[in-house]
C-alpha cells in the first residue's frame, strides 16, 4: 500500500470526510482490520481564505507547496489537495515536488465519462464556478459545463463560507441549493458536480433527479485506488 499524503484543513470539515473515505474504502477492498496508510498536513484556512479574498493567490501557493514538500519528507507517495478551489495553484503546490498529485477535476472528469454524460452542472465557490482552471480539465475531455447566474453563484459561495465551512447545515440553505441545481437542469445538465468538497454535507443523492458526483467521495477513492494499485 502507498503511503497517501493529504493536504487539509480547507475546512477541515471536508478533511475529516476525506479521511473517513480512505479508511473505509481501504477497510471494504481489504477487509479485515485494514485501512489506509496515510500522512494528513492541515494548514490553518483563516491565512488561506484571507488570501484568497484579497488575490494573493501566490501566498496560497507557497503554503501548499510547503506542506506537499514536507508530505513528501514524511513519506508520502502520492498527494491529493483535499479542496477543489486550490487546485487554482496546483502548479504552485507541486513546484519542486516529486511524488505524483490526484487532480480533483481530473479525477471527477473521468467518472463522468464513465456515466456517458455530456453536459453537468457545476457548484463550488464563485473561484470554481466563474473562472477556468476547473472548468477547462472537464472541457479537454469533451464535457461541457453550466454554471449558476452569478446571483446565485454568490448564493452558493456565501453558504459554503459561512456555514458548511463552518459545519452548519440549515434546510433553507439546502432548498436554496435544490432550486439552483434544478434550473441547471432545466437549462440541460445530465449529472451535477459537487465541485466544493464541503457541499457533500449538505446535498446528498436523493436530493437529486439527476446523478451527482461529489469530488470529496471520488477524490478520495481515486487515491485508495492508486495506493493499491499493483
Amino acid at each position: 500500500m502507498k503511503r497517501i499524503g493529504l493536504i487539509g484543513g480547507m475546512s477541515w470539515e471536508s478533511s475529516a470526510e476525506y479521511y473517513k473515505i480512505l479508511n473505509e474504502e481501504v477497510k471494504n477492498v481489504l477487509g479485515g482490520f485494514n485501512c489506509a496508510e496515510c500522512i494528513l498536513w492541515s494548514v490553518n484556512f483563516e491565512e488561506i481564505e484571507l488570501y484568497q479574498r484579497t488575490n494573493e493567490w501566490e501566498k496560497c501557493g507557497q503554503i501548499l507547496n510547503n506542506a506537499a514538500k514536507n508530505l513528501e519528507k514524511a513519506g508520502a507517495e502520492l498527494i491529493i489537495l483535499c479542496t477543489n478551489t486550490m487546485h487554482k495553484v496546483s502548479d504552485l503546490l507541486l513546484k519542486d515536488v516529486s511524488v505524483p498529485f490526484l487532480h480533483i477535476a481530473d479525477m471527477t472528469a473521468d467518472e463522468i465519462l464513465k456515466e456517458k454524460i455530456d453536459i453537468v452542472g457545476l457548484l463550488g465557490t464563485k473561484y470554481t464556478m466563474s473562472e477556468d482552471f476547473y472548468k477547462l480539465k472537464l472541457i479537454e475531455k469533451g464535457i461541457s459545463v453550466i454554471i449558476p447566474e452569478e446571483r446565485e453563484q454568490n448564493i452558493v459561495n456565501e453558504i459554503i463560507y459561512n456555514e458548511l465551512c463552518k459545519g452548519i447545515i440549515k434546510e433553507k440553505s439546502r432548498k436554496e441549493y435544490i432550486k439552483i441545481i434544478d434550473k441547471m437542469i432545466k437549462n440541460g445538465a445530465e449529472g451535477i458536480i459537487l465541485g466544493c468538497t464541503e457541499i457533500g454535507l449538505l446535498i446528498k443523492q436523493r436530493d437529486i433527479s439527476v446523478k451527482i458526483f461529489d469530488t470529496t467521495i471520488i477524490h478520495a477513492k481515486k487515491a485508495v485506488e492508486a495506493a493499491l494499485k499493483q
